[in-house]
């Protein structure tokens, strides 16, 4: 191990050394892969899903499983859907490998343009079809061949709530009618927007109802995360008070990606002892040097919205957003105003609301911004 490496990831999945707790979670996954169960895994941004999966493939020996993951965040139609889920699977089986010898000759009866970027030589696949009949054959064609090898197929799809939005409007259905089909592939469905996630495998007007299993990813608990940190610093030699690691989890709300971001940067700050002070000087830099990217919003949102923004910023949490106290203490207006403000800043992933078995609450979505609106205003 090299001491000077960062082990506070910000980004990505390296490996099992610096990925911290998720065991219950990671049990639930591995054991619905062994036994046929889909998976639909729902949680805020940036919390941790994708790595979580990374490191769920790891436990999989390549020999009887292999691992695709596809990340459909940037497709906005059936097109992309089923160019992006050819080049996952190209990628996933180079032309050395048998399987990939195989896929190349069915991939060619598809008639796609294969092109690689001049820049970092990676691969491009195109396909033309005029109809959209021609897209779904090819999605039954990639699905059916993956499932036709001779080993287990574990296939998680992320941000999925995306087909919902697609202008095509069966993918749903015709997604559902070829997974029922398949007999060797097992799927996680993870996405970030939870409202519609839960419509999709809830409802039962919709084809992926009760269809697979549904676990909710929150924050790691404090005292999972508490020793990671502490001992990731002391492998490296060095030492962090557990005043300054209790400000952090506090700070960041215990959130993985602000949490990484702080101890990524306290740690490549070099100190070999680690304070309160130290930490709190990082966290108000950090704030400092967005302050460029947060001090447009006022202008972007309407003064309803902005006030609302900061009255939920100020309040930490709000599950009561349109009583008379809180609109008149805040100077946001009408509730019927209110509701309409608030709702944009959910669509906007400007606000999280977090649906509990009593209410419904909210705050401001980036960690980083609720506290340079805590700071500023």
């Amino acid at each position: 191990m090299d001491i000077n490496v960062n082990p506070f990831l910000s980004v990505g999945y390296r490996s099992k050394e610096y990925f911290c707790d998720r065991e219950f979670e990671l049990e639930i996954l591995k054991r619905n892969v062994k036994n046929g169960i889909d998976t639909t895994l729902i949680s805020a941004r940036r919390l941790g899903k994708s790595a979580l999966i990374y490191r769920l493939f790891d436990d999989f020996e390549p020999e009887k499983y292999a691992c695709i993951f596809v990340d459909i965040f940037a497709c906005t139609n059936l097109k992309d859907f089923t160019e992006t889920l050819a080049l996952s699977i190209f990628n996933k089986f180079p032309q050395k490998h048998s399987i990939g010898r195989r896929f190349l000759e069915i991939l060619k009866k598809l008639r796609p343009v294969i092109t690689y970027d001049a820049l970092n030589g990676q691969p491009e696949i195109h396909f033309e079809f005029s109809q959209t009949k021609e897209y779904e054959y090819s999605l039954r064609s990639l699905f059916h061949f993956i499932d036709n090898q001779q080993i287990e197929i574990v296939f998680a799809i992320d941000e999925f709530q995306q087909i919902a939005e697609f202008p095509e409007k069966n993918i749903e259905a015709l997604l559902r009618t070829i997974i029922q089909t398949l007999k060797h592939t097992r799927f996680i469905f993870s996405g970030s927007k939870r409202r519609m996630m839960l419509e999709m495998f809830n409802a039962a007007n919709r084809p992926f109802f009760s269809s697979t299993q549904i676990i909710g990813l929150v924050e790691i608990p404090i005292d999972k995360y508490k020793p990671f940190i502490r001992e990731k610093f002391a492998e490296r030699r060095r030492s962090i008070d557990d005043e300054a690691i209790d400000f952090v989890l506090s700070w960041t709300l215990a959130h993985t990606y602000y949490t990484q971001i702080i101890c990524n940067t306290v740690f490549a700050g070099g100190k070999k002892k680690v304070d309160k002070e130290t930490v709190m000087r990082v966290c108000d830099e950090q704030l400092t040097v967005q302050q460029v990217n947060f001090i447009q919003y006022r202008s972007l949102l309407g003064p309803i919205q902005w006030n609302m923004l900061l009255a939920i910023a100020k309040e930490g949490w709000v599950t009561e957003p349109q009583a008379q106290d809180f609109l008149q203490k805040y100077k946001i207006g009408a509730s019927s105003s209110a509701r309409k403000a608030l709702k944009a800043l959910v669509d906007k992933e400007m606000v999280l609301s977090v649906e509990t078995t009593e209410k419904t609450a909210y705050r401001v979505y980036n960690v980083f911004l609720l506290r340079w609106l805590e700071r500023t205003f």
